[in-house]
């Protein structure tokens, strides 16, 4: 069965390894709000403009006190290679178990051309000094969506 988030909600609690070898979880994020965006592959095109748009305006969700966090089903070295590669400086967590892609609700079913297959659906949440859900993007569009959760972050 496939959960069902809504805005309002209390965040699924989780604990990935992220890059550089740390495990993060909600509770790491208590005080703060956090950007946590799914997204379902390391090094493809809409997945590299995110993640680039997401280091590009880091220094703005800092200001505005705001973790960033990107999780997709990748291992850490397909991550490392990523953040290496592009110089990006966002934490990215691995869940080749697919828990938190599943307690999220993400992991959906896709087509393509025909072809249905299981995939990360891509998607932001916005989460609250108290772990509650205050925004959700689903089915994202790459071009702008980092510039609306900035600002949505930022109470615009």
């Amino acid at each position: 069965m496939t959960v069902v988030l809504i805005e309002g909600d209390q965040a699924p609690d989780f604990s990935l390894p992220r890059d550089g070898g740390e495990t993060i979880s909600l509770s790491d994020y208590k005080g703060k709000k956090v950007v946590v965006y799914f997204y379902p592959k390391d090094s493809t095109p809409g997945c590299t403009t995110e993640a680039n748009d997401f280091t590009r305006l880091k220094s703005a969700f800092d200001a505005a006190g705001v973790e960033i966090a990107g999780v997709s089903r990748d291992s850490l070295k397909r991550h490392e290679n990523f953040i290496n590669k592009q110089d990006l400086k966002i934490a990215l967590l691995s869940d080749e178990e697919g828990t938190m892609t599943d307690a999220f609700g993400v992991w959906v079913e896709k087509k393509n051309y025909g072809r249905t297959y299981m995939g990360i659906e891509r998607s932001t949440f916005l989460i609250d000094e108290s772990g509650k859900i205050e925004r959700i993007w689903r089915k994202v569009r790459v071009k702008g969506h980092v510039d609306a959760v900035l600002a949505a972050a930022k109470g615009e």
